[in-house]
Order: C-alpha cells, then structure tokens, then sequence
C-alpha cells in the first residue's frame, strides 16, 4: 500500500506544514492530499500527521515514512535521470578493444577528452588478442573495434581513420640495417617476432611475406610492445610495427626501421555495430575519432 507517492506527498507536506501548499506543488486539489493522507492512515490504523497543529507536524509513525522518504525519493529521483539519459544515449557502456596494439598512445587523448564530455558512459577495453574480434562486436561482448580488416559483414559499418606504414624494426647493429629496403627472401632466415595474434592477421605477412610464398624462420610473441622493442634491440628477432611506433623509438637509438619492399601501407578503421550508430554516446566517440591526426 505504500507507494512512491505518498513518499511524494508527506516529504512535500514536510517542506511546506499545509493541505493547500503541498497541492499546489504537487498539481492537485487540497481534497486529493487529504485523501491521499486518510487512505495511508486507515490501511496502516494509525495516525500520520497532527492535523490540528500549524504548521501540520508529524507522529512518530509519520516520522518513520517521512525518514524513507528522505532515503528512497532520492534514489527514484537518479534512477529517472539515468533512464531518461540512457533513452538518449547519454549514458551506458562503451566496451573497445584494438587489433592496433601500438594504438593506445595516440588513443588515450581521445579517451581522456571523451570521459569529460561523456561521464555518465562507463569505457572498458577487451584485451584485443581474441581470435575472431569482429566476431565480438557482432555478439555485443564489445562495441568498437580499432582494425586494419574491413571485412564485409552484414551490421558491421566501418568509419576510416588513417593510413599508416608497416615498417620493418631491427637493431642497428643487423645485417639488414645496411639496407635501405627489405624482400621478402631476405626475412626467410629470420626470427619474426610480432604480438600473440593469427598470423594472417599481421600485416607483414598477409601483405609481403604470404604473398610471395615466404615464411619466417621462427617466430616469436609477446603482448607488449616494450618488450618486442627490447628483444628486436638485442638482436634476439626482428619486427613489423606502425611508422609512428618505429620512429619514437629509432629516435632514441634503440633500433632502425626498413621499408618492406616497395612500402607495406595499412587503413585503419573503427568498426561499429550499424544499429549503434545512432547512439548519442557512440556518435560522439565516432565525432573525436574522425578528428584524429596521424600520429
């Protein structure tokens, strides 16, 4: 029998000591709040309020009401406010992962920049090495997928971001350092080392070394492009990464990057569920994405 409404109506008669100031509030008639009163008071048996005083004081029943209603209007009043901002894709969760695994540098101002506008949207990362990542974002177990693969799938849309050079990272001290490009042939006796991923899924070998029917000698994995940069650096491999992850580290000396052939470039694009694209939220993340500057 009790319901948000009486709440409503003692915590505004609370605030206000009287029949008519608390209809007034509430867009009703004095007659109704009496009502109101009355139908609480006779199905619990007893009295609520002291009607004869001025302002209306309350028992100690009323008290108690009045008590959950301080600690429950509150609650009903967030829990409306998320309702209405998730209705308009103001709030929720965005859930990203990245077939990049060198992007987070370049991604981590965007992230920044997007929790001040959008604090109410909770982000989360998958880690990324999952074997069939657009698999996820079809299944919902993550929302936007940072890829080099556009791969035609049916509620998969695709917004490009930029262009980048695949190069190959070595120490300075290798036999191929003399060189200004690399063949396919001269990776054929080398140590490949490259994320924990499918190799068709690296772009080294799905776009210079498979295509002319090359395998690496050995290859090697790590998940951290720290520690691909230290092995490569100590001659224990070498290494595909993005341009911009090569140069920051050929700056500091600690390895040199060759063109593969004739150049290996690679789109990259974020990949989003068609039917969230509507999404308040999803559409600012896409607007701070479509911004970005090569790093």
């Amino acid at each position: 029998m009790l319901e948000i409404r009486h709440l409503q109506m003692l915590s505004a008669l609370f605030r206000h000591g009287s029949l008519a100031a608390t209809a007034d509030e509430l867009n009703l008639t004095a007659s109704a709040i009496s009502h109101q009163l009355k139908e609480l008071e006779n199905h619990y048996d007893i009295t609520l309020v002291n009607r004869r005083t001025r302002p209306i004081t309350f028992t100690p029943a009323g008290k108690l009401v009045l008590q959950l209603a301080d600690n429950v209007l509150p609650q009903v009043a967030r829990t409306k406010s998320d309702i209405k901002r998730l209705a308009h894709g103001q709030a929720g969760r965005l859930r990203l992962a990245s077939e990049c695994h060198s992007c987070f540098d370049w991604l981590m101002p965007i992230l920044n920049a997007y929790r001040h506008e959008y604090s109410d949207v909770e982000l989360d990362f998958a880690t990324g090495f999952e074997p069939e990542p657009h698999q996820m974002l079809i299944d919902g177990d993550i929302d936007l997928l940072i890829t080099t693969s556009n791969l035609p799938i049916d509620g998969i849309s695709y917004q490009p971001l930029f262009t980048y050079e695949s190069r190959l990272v070595m120490s300075p001290a290798h036999r191929l350092a003399s060189q200004s490009a690399i063949s396919p042939n001269d990776l054929s006796d080398e140590t490949l080392i490259a994320y924990p991923v499918e190799q068709e899924r690296l772009d080294i070998i799905a776009k210079f070394l498979s295509p002319a029917g090359i395998t690496p000698k050995q290859m090697r994995t790590t998940e951290l492009t720290a520690m691909l940069i230290q092995l490569v650096a100590s001659e224990r491999g070498v290494a595909a990464l993005p341009d911009w992850v090569a140069s920051d580290y050929e700056k500091k000396g600690w390895v040199v990057s060759r063109t593969l052939g004739d150049g290996v470039y690679c789109q990259l694009h974020a990949a989003i569920r068609t039917s969230s694209l509507k999404t308040t939220y999803m559409k600012g993340f896409l607007a701070l994405l479509d911004g970005i500057i090569k790093p």
